[in-house]
């Protein structure tokens, strides 16, 4: 085991979460979950938990409703980044966030996923020498020009905890020159799973009950519509693939739900882009009406990682609009099929049969991904006491 000095006593632990962005609000409720039952034990270690929210996504539809539907405790600081240009989005995270951690004195600073919110939050954990811990380690999609990709590689190596959701996620953290077993910097490398399956595992009943009225409203039924979104830069900030995925989508064969981010409802605005008729945009939907619309879809087109790891699990295809991705079991296994923004591509992913082979394949984890990861960060406390 290795032995992390702890700030406050051998019996109580203080970790501090790090959010910014809609997959990093879903990722942290079943956090919360696994600390609350922690603490309703007598005999366990007391855990202070405290959330910070950058404010990288700041319309309530993609922040606060995922707070309150998923009853996550309020953030106990919010630092209202907003958006901007790269450079200044990050300065300010770092310029906010300094005080908070030097305030807050975390044992564990927790980071999730591959957000500028991730790379601020490791970035000053490693200066402050806050010991670090990265959900979603080791995912890789191959491109460096993303700026995904380097943000997780960064967290990554600045990290003294790294919890991998799959067994080719340790692979690749192996490739790079981690040490799985005996890390001589005093890493711990572990596999742990995916957040987002416990959070889906313990949404999904609820976000079905909603469906009917949510298919109603939209005028959809169950398995005669795809699912669109589309947000990464790659698409949203070049116009011909945006345009080549619009004029695609727009010549299915069913209607197209299309939940709009507010970066794409701006560009399409901006560069005049035109929705084909079958294509009925409607605002961000909340995490459980997002469950409930992927879940009733033929197939889901999307850019989003965590779209596809959601499409997995419900057992819905997925049509992912880029060349790559960080999610390559989910292809492997015949889930998945990757086309980027070419036009004829996207319509024969779309349109095609996908043998459903996947559904009992479990390269993600079994559920039990929080109580793991918080088993992790007690055990790395001297002298605690696991539950």
């Amino acid at each position: 085991m290795n032995n992390y000095p702890s700030r406050n006593g051998a019996s109580n632990l203080k970790l501090l979460s790090v959010v910014g962005a809609r997959p990093q609000f879903v990722k942290l409720a079943p956090m919360c979950r696994a600390i609350e039952a922690n603490n309703a034990q007598s005999d366990c270690v007391k855990i202070q938990h405290c959330v910070v929210h950058t404010g990288q996504h700041y319309e309530p539809q993609l922040a606060e409703i995922f707070f309150s539907q998923m009853r996550i405790p309020e953030p106990n600081y919010n630092l209202a980044v907003g958006s901007g240009s790269p450079g200044s989005q990050l300065g300010r995270m770092l310029e906010r966030l300094d005080p908070v951690l030097s305030a807050e004195q975390p044992d564990w600073v927790l980071v999730y996923g591959d957000t500028n919110s991730t790379l601020a939050g490791s970035l000053l954990a490693a200066r402050l020498k806050f010991s670090l811990a990265h959900v979603e380690a080791g995912c890789r999609s191959g491109d460096l020009s993303m700026p995904e990709e380097q943000n997780r590689i960064l967290t990554d190596h600045l990290s003294q905890l790294l919890l991998a959701p799959s067994q080719l996620a340790l692979q690749n953290l192996e490739r790079e020159g981690f040490k799985l077993t005996e890390d001589p910097l005093g890493r711990r490398i572990v596999f742990a799973g995916d957040l987002s399956y416990d959070a889906l595992l313990g949404n999904l009943p609820l976000a079905e009950m909603g469906a009917p009225r949510l298919l109603q409203e939209l005028g959809l039924q169950g398995g005669q519509y795809y699912l669109l979104t589309l947000h990464r830069a790659s698409n949203t900030d070049q116009l011909d693939n945006l345009r080549s995925i619009v004029e695609a989508v727009g010549l299915l064969d069913l209607p197209v739900v299309f939940p709009v981010h507010p970066r794409t409802r701006n560009v399409l605005t901006s560069a005049n882009i035109l929705l084909g008729n079958n294509i009925r945009s409607v605002p961000p939907l909340g995490y459980l009406q997002m469950l409930a619309i992927e879940k009733y879809a033929c197939k889901i087109l999307t850019d989003s990682g965590g779209v596809q790891k959601e499409a997995f699990y419900l057992g819905v295809p997925c049509v992912t609009l880029r060349k790559e991705t960080e999610w390559p079991e989910t292809v492997e296994l015949g889930a998945n099929r990757t086309t980027g923004a070419n036009p004829c591509e996207i319509r024969e992913a779309a349109e095609s049969q996908y043998p459903r082979n996947w559904l009992d394949a479990r390269p993600y984890g079994c559920g039990d991904t929080a109580t793991r990861i918080l088993h992790e960060l007690i055990d790395r406390v001297p002298q605690a006491v696991l539950c």
